[in-house]
């Protein structure tokens, strides 16, 4: 299939598949004419990229779930190496949840403060006319 049609089924652009490709990470024939050509695994792949980069992986935490796809596995996440990088992502991830949870519950504590103290130290709106 040519680039137009690839990046219509993955639902990507044609501008991502040649990044991809720039970055090894999508493999495409050439045409007498220069056209790229590519097979349908290739589909596969670029639809595993865009899933990762779509939930914050970065191009080179792809790289194991594109070399395991291309190893013949049904998953790119099946593969030892792919596996670490989804344990390393979780602990970035769950370090983010708990730096968020600290905002919240200051957040939660200065609102309580707020409520608090507004009535002491606040005037008394007048209604507008």
């Amino acid at each position: 299939m040519l680039i137009g049609e690839l990046a219509e089924r993955a639902g990507t652009s044609t501008r991502a598949l040649r990044y991809y490709e720039e970055h090894g990470l999508v493999r495409a024939q050439r045409s007498a004419n220069g056209y790229r050509i590519y097979d349908d695994a290739e589909l596969r792949v670029v639809r595993e990229i865009r899933a990762l980069l779509d939930v914050g992986f970065g191009l080179d935490d792809v790289r194991p779930f594109v070399a395991c796809l291309r190893a013949g596995n049904a998953s790119g996440d099946v593969c030892p190496d792919s596996v670490l990088v989804l344990r390393r992502k979780l602990v970035e991830v769950d370090a983010v949840i708990d730096r968020l949870g600290a905002v919240r519950q200051q957040l939660h504590t200065q609102l309580s403060h707020a409520i608090a103290h507004r009535e002491e130290t606040c005037p008394k709106r007048r209604p507008v006319r």
